[in-house]
């Protein structure tokens, strides 16, 4: 039986030219599996993300902190000939490199694909970009908002018959993350056993497109067109968020006809399960906003802390809208350990969730949620510095002498 102490990536070397949030996201994952991650940053400004603020602590983006952890930094001036020659040769050092620059970005500077492959042909060479590497729109720049709305993601989210909304968080972009890691280990895999890397592409808008799941198969298969339904579910009765009597909200999810039948009762409206109209999922559907009103009004009667007692039932899922003080809170979240204390010897040890004062937690950092009963997957360190690694990095791996890297350094081709 393997240690624990094993994390499944250690030894795997990862050029990390991506900034924001789908390639960032992605090479975090990675390097909570132990791999490690060489980012690589502009000197004096860095990931874009670190100036996205506020909110910020100790100067440091709170943004950036959530997508970095793990990594080691290295502020290196691509623009520079010199710094061009010392990313390529990390990226010959390395198993994978991962960029989301715009298509053909790095082409230009000496470090696409095809000039890397034929010097390392181990490497796996991972693309993000907005819309693809070929066609009509490779060129264009791409955002997650953008691909929420061109993908069609932004026609069927919002309020029902309101006006379209994106997610709360970047969906898109954390999707995209997660099939480029994906994609990544399955390239690692494949090779031990054909002997060489490879190019991977991802995009948003591939990824938007292809997240649109069940409702774009109700397109493609059954020619209905997408809406917006807020909380509630096209196919599913009830399947949604109620408003209580203080205008809080319970959110139940009845998937079948006999979850229906013991909400109903749990709710004291039990007639409803032996009602024609409402007695299977087609007829609820069919009747959606009587019942719904039926079901409101009652939710109207209780407050939340009710609904909460009285449908507490391992057999129905159901649960509140809770404000993220009270998401973090939870008992649940609490046992599976899902915020941490990382320290850092520039922003100090950071705070737990569960203190009175929730303000301070906005310096933790959220724990990989993926537990495995042979294998580490953790924050070993806290988001680095800018510039942090560079001397490290360019000394254990590239051999540079101090006098050599000062030299870099008064010539700003890198910074640490």
């Amino acid at each position: 039986m393997l240690s624990k102490a094993v994390s499944p990536l250690s030894g795997i070397r990862i050029a990390d030219f991506t900034r924001i949030l789908a390639g960032p996201f992605a090479t975090m994952i990675l390097s909570d599996l132990g791999a490690e991650v060489w980012k690589i940053e502009r000197p004096g400004t860095g990931d874009d993300v670190r100036n996205w603020i506020p909110p910020q602590i100790n100067d440091q983006s709170c943004y950036y902190l959530c997508l970095n952890r793990n990594k080691k930094s290295l502020a290196i001036d691509l623009e520079h000939s010199d710094g061009q020659k010392i990313a390529k040769s990390l990226a010959l050092k390395s198993d994978v490199l991962m960029e989301n620059f715009k298509t053909g970005g790095l082409d230009k500077l000496g470090l696409g694909y095809e000039d890397l492959a034929k010097e390392n042909e181990k490497l796996i060479y991972c693309s993000i970009t907005g819309w693809g590497s070929t066609g009509p729109f490779a060129k264009h720049g791409g955002f997650d908002v953008i691909a929420e709305a061109v993908g069609g993601f932004m026609a069927i989210t919002g309020p029902k018959n309101g006006g379209p909304a994106k997610a709360g968080v970047a969906v898109t972009d954390m999707m995209t993350g997660l099939y480029a890691h994906g994609a990544v280990l399955a390239a690692l895999l494949q090779r031990n056993v054909i002997g060489r890397g490879q190019k991977i592409d991802c995009n948003l808008l591939s990824t938007q497109i292809t997240g649109l799941m069940n409702i774009g198969s109700n397109f493609l298969n059954a020619g209905l067109e997408g809406r917006r339904w807020g909380t509630e579910h096209e196919s599913i009765i009830p399947y949604q968020a109620f408003e209580t009597k203080e205008r809080r909200h319970y959110v139940v999810g009845a998937g079948n006809d006999a979850a229906f039948a013991k909400l109903v009762k749990m709710m004291n409206l039990e007639h409803l399960a032996e009602n024609p109209k409402f007695k299977t999922n087609k007829d609820r559907v069919k009747n959606r906003d009587e019942l719904l009103k039926i079901m409101q009004d009652r939710f109207h009667e209780e407050e939340l802390k009710y609904w909460q007692k009285t449908l507490d039932y391992p057999g129905l899922p159901s649960g509140p809208v809770n404000t993220l003080a009270e998401a973090y809170k939870h008992p649940q979240v609490k046992h599976l350990g899902l915020v941490q204390k990382v320290k850092h010897e520039k922003y100090g040890e950071v705070t737990v969730t569960g203190e009175e004062n929730l303000w301070p937690c906005i310096r933790c950092f959220l724990a990989p949620p993926v537990e495995f009963s042979e294998a580490q997957n953790e924050i070993r360190s806290a988001p680095p510095m800018l510039g942090e690694h560079t001397k490290e990095i360019l000394q254990r791996e590239l051999g540079y002498s101090d006098a050599q890297l000062d030299r870099f350094k008064h010539d700003r081709v890198i910074d640490f």
